[in-house]
């Protein structure tokens, strides 16, 4: 099965390796082509990679971005037409040498989005956002929920 990848999709597998069991996935890198309109090909990958957690509490939303390797002055923490949280930034390839020989390239290298629309109740103008070893948490606060107010009638009778 490892000659698969290296028809189909292009990567580097060796047929000899027996750590070399790459699957050929038909969906790597299936993004909108909106998403991807100046994307060089090399790039979709990385497209991919950013993995992004998005849980809701009762205070706010709250996304948690594995970005390892990464400086926070190379993220971009965006809010784009008021509720759309972007997320994007840029992981810079390593330099080659002609001596250098590769056995294995797994790491993704160039640029990464990932877009979220939120829900009316986000308070986009409160969004606060950190970076440590390597994860980005950015939080966005919610406006409290208006809790209906309940006024007893009294029965007469």
């Amino acid at each position: 099965m490892s000659l698969i990848p290296s028809i189909f999709g292009g990567r580097r597998t060796n047929v000899f390796d027996p750590f070399s069991l790459d699957m050929w996935d038909p969906f790597e890198g299936f993004l909108t082509p909106s998403a991807l309109a100046n994307a060089p090909a090399k790039d979709v990958a990385a497209f991919t990679n950013a993995k992004v957690d998005w849980k809701e509490t009762p205070e706010a939303h709250v996304f948690k971005a594995d970005l390892p390797g990464l400086k926070k002055e190379e993220v971009k923490v965006e809010v784009e037409d008021g509720n759309i949280l972007q997320i994007s930034g840029e992981r810079s390839s390593e330099n080659e040498e002609e001596s250098d020989k590769w056995h294995r390239v797994e790491r993704s290298s160039g640029k990464f989005m990932r877009r979220f629309r939120l829900p009316e109740n986000a308070k986009m103008e409160e969004v606060k956002a950190s970076m440590e070893n390597g994860v980005l948490s950015v939080t966005v606060p919610k406006v409290p929920e208006k809790k209906p107010e309940v006024k007893s009638i009294d029965i007469s009778g």
